[in-house]
């Protein structure tokens, strides 16, 4: 077996299942999950419609690289919401893939040199945990950069030192965060494209969450926009990850694309056509409709302000939170430690959030997620809304803070 298999942490999600382990909730009060970040707002008709429309083609193999079509939709999608001039992202700097999730883990599979001293893939701390997963089992090791408050809740790059840049190979962000939903700025993604030229390393840019923002007038710009900004027009040392599943709700169909630099591509499409992960092409004639269309991005957008909205001034007396520039999360301090305040909320109000702890690794004796959990506001609008009434309920009732 792999040795570096034993090097992976539990999932998070795993770790929930036994703290909830053996607690009965009160029976009369259904389940409210707000936990994993999966939206579940209805999938557009239109788009189930194309997929259905498709199925013969599950009577052929797709290609890894994707149908021309699609590779063309995500182009201009792109340059569309990014403000990239028209024409200016060639169909062979897009590779379709099955979601970011996958391809997330899969890019350091094929990007880390095993050979090079020490390698090292960087990372925000508190993190989506599918980096760390990937840096390790591309036989590299992971380095935590803190994302302070005191810094709006983003990687801290200026607090590396030197000679750990130099070791580094990859590096992840995350904008809008998960957990936080902070958002980088062009001049911060130009900060990073600044270190990745120094000392010779690449940028995985996740930015799954940039169609869910609470300001029009405060889009999540790309790190793409930023390498351009610089005069870098074939984006070199950038990839960038996206997805229908936050911005179309449908995270089933695990559908998504990564672009950038395409010498990087090239290497990755050559991994992922040995890694046997070609996309149906009934899904990517849908995620074709998904991405040529804005309607339905709207509404769902409109959605996730309007739970903020409500829920927010509900949990605000209670819990310490900012709001959020992105995203569909709260990442609130509950005054308390966040395992026993997650068991005792399920235990007492059938309310599952996660803890916050379980997002982050503990560096020099520190955990940046202790005391905080991460509550996602996937579910519907009332259930939102009276997943809140039980947690400011618990707040008066049943949790006792520290200190």
């Amino acid at each position: 077996m792999n040795p570096d298999l034993a090097r992976l942490h539990a999932y998070p999600f795993e770790r929930l299942t036994a703290l909830k382990a053996g607690i009965a909730p009160p029976a009369e009060l259904t389940h409210i999950a707000l936990s994993i970040g999966e939206p579940k707002h209805a999938p557009p008709v239109f788009i189930l419609e194309t997929l259905r429309e498709s199925l013969a083609g599950l009577g052929a193999y797709p290609t890894t690289a994707g149908t021309p079509e699609l590779r063309r939709s995500c182009a201009r999608w792109l340059e569309r919401r990014f403000a990239l001039a028209p024409q200016s992202i060639d169909v062979g700097q897009v590779l379709p893939v099955n979601g970011t999730r996958e391809a997330l883990f899969a890019f350091a599979q094929a990007i880390v040199d095993r050979s090079a001293r020490a390698p090292l893939v960087a990372m925000p701390n508190p993190f989506y945990q599918i980096y760390e997963g990937a840096a390790l089992l591309a036989g590299a090791e992971p380095l935590f950069i803190d994302t302070p408050a005191a810094n709006g809740f983003l990687p801290d790059l200026d607090a590396v030192p030197p000679a750990l840049w130099d070791r580094v190979q990859l590096l992840y962000l995350c904008s809008p965060g998960n957990p936080s939903g902070a958002i980088m700025s062009i001049a911060q993604w130009q900060r990073a494209l600044e270190l990745a030229e120094r000392h010779d390393f690449i940028i995985a840019a996740d930015e799954c969450y940039a169609e869910l923002y609470a300001d029009d007038a405060k889009r999540p710009p790309s790190l793409l926009q930023a390498a351009r900004a610089l005069g870098r027009d074939g984006f070199e040392r950038c990839v960038v990850f996206h997805s229908l599943s936050k911005r179309s709700s449908l995270p089933g169909l695990r559908s998504g694309f990564v672009a950038g630099d395409a010498r990087l591509l090239e290497r990755f499409l050559l991994y992922r056509t040995y890694h046997g992960c070609a996309m149906p092409l009934p899904v990517q004639a849908a995620s074709c409709a998904a991405w040529g269309e804005e309607t339905h991005v709207l509404e769902n957008r409109r959605l996730y302000r309007e739970k903020f909205a409500r829920v927010a001034p509900i949990l605000a007396p209670y819990l310490r939170f900012e709001m959020p520039e992105g995203g569909f999360y709260l990442w609130a301090e509950v005054g308390g430690d966040d395992e026993r305040f997650t068991r005792e909320l399920f235990a007492t109000q059938n309310v599952t959030v996660l803890p916050g702890s379980y997002l982050a690794r503990s560096v020099a004796g520190v955990n940046p997620g202790r005391g905080r959990v991460r509550i996602s506001l996937v579910a519907n609008v009332d259930d939102c809304v009276e997943a809140a009434r039980r947690i400011a309920h618990f707040m008066q009732h049943d949790f006792i803070k520290e200190g």
